[in-house]
């Protein structure tokens, strides 16, 4: 497991709360635990990450309100919603705000340990995303303003003697420029740089037509 991510459990039950913290406790999970919808929102904090075990049936706040507050603040915590009363309006509504699961009770050891991995999953993967992006955008940011101009271009299909035109330079400056960029960047073709700059998801490097 990563000692970096939490089972977050919200569960006004205090029996459901320690057996979640002893079966989970077992298996090595980090866990923080929270007997009602308030107080885990006020201790929230959007760097946490992990994964959320939401009780929908709790005194004050329930568990899809606390869901959709969640989303609203751009929380990147993977939900899976808990229930003693489980229906289909309840269920369509947590998998629209992108529960990772809906689990009645009493739990299924086995699904809510395999709901938890496939949380924790998706939660790497994102860090993973938006930590690649981070030094993408990073490398991007190192090139100069010309080598930028040229690499939106080149991206968008331009050919050299097309580049020159349109920035007021010779075909071999155009070379270069491109070069250097494609050397800044790591990259050895033209099919690695448009792979680059998507993967960057920053549009300005290349979805549009620059000059046209």
């Amino acid at each position: 497991m990563s000692e970096n991510l939490t089972v977050f459990i919200v569960d006004d039950d205090p029996a459901v709360r320690d057996a979640l913290s002893l079966l989970l406790g077992i298996q090595n999970y980090r866990v923080a635990v929270y007997g009602d919808a308030e107080s885990f929102l006020k201790a929230y904090k959007k760097e946490w990450r992990g994964c959320v075990l939401l009780d929908i049936h709790m005194p004050g706040m329930d568990g899809l309100t606390v869901q959709k507050c969640l989303n609203e603040s751009g929380s990147e915590l993977p939900v899976i919603i808990m229930t003693g009363h489980g229906d289909v309006a309840s269920a369509r509504e947590a998998f629209r705000a992108f529960a990772v699961d809906f689990l009645e009770k009493p739990l299924d050891n086995e699904k809510l340990l395999a709901g938890i991995a496939d949380a924790f999953s998706r939660q790497q993967r994102k860090v993973l995303v938006e930590t690649g992006r981070g030094q993408i955008r990073a490398l991007l940011d190192n090139l100069t303003p010309r080598e930028q101009e040229v690499m939106a271009r080149v991206v968008a299909g331009r050919h050299n003697r097309e580049i020159a035109a349109e920035l007021g330079i010779s075909s071999r400056t155009v070379e270069v420029h491109k070069a250097r960029m494609m050397d800044k960047l790591g990259v050895s073709n033209v099919a690695d740089l448009v792979r680059l700059s998507m993967e960057s998801g920053d549009n300005s490097h290349g979805s549009s037509h620059p000059g046209g």
